[in-house]
């Protein structure tokens, strides 16, 4: 009908959205956010840990919500980068969960329990 908008599917609006922003909305996964954690000081295991944690942060929803916008492989490593400089990347982790914590609640769950030398995620 003329002066309607055509019926578009929630599938095609994201299409759309992501094609405009590129890599920065692609779903948070262990195998992409991982290579992207060997930036920071640490061992293949911390990494593994800190790699689930941010896909369960991600797949929580919790971070999209209070943010208003969905988190990323990019965003997730540049918020990171703003820990202190001499952290490995599981202190990293939990310096930025510490933050949102202070910030908005809800985040301890996401933290990575560190046990001796070892890192565990909580229960």
């Amino acid at each position: 009908m003329p002066g309607t908008e055509p019926h578009t599917t929630v599938e095609s609006r994201r299409s759309r959205r992501s094609k405009a922003v590129g890599d920065r909305t692609k779903r948070v996964d262990t195998t992409d956010i991982r290579p992207a954690l060997e930036r920071f000081e640490g061992t293949d295991a911390q990494r593994r840990v800190v790699a689930r944690q941010a896909r369960d942060l991600a797949d929580s929803g919790r971070l999209a919500t209070d943010r208003g916008a969905e988190p990323t492989v990019d965003a997730i490593v540049d918020d990171l980068a703003d820990a202190p400089d001499d952290s490995d990347v599981v202190e990293r982790w939990n310096w930025w969960i510490g933050s949102l914590e202070t910030a908005y609640g809800g985040y301890e769950r996401f933290g990575v329990q560190t046990v001796g030398d070892e890192h565990d995620v909580n229960a």
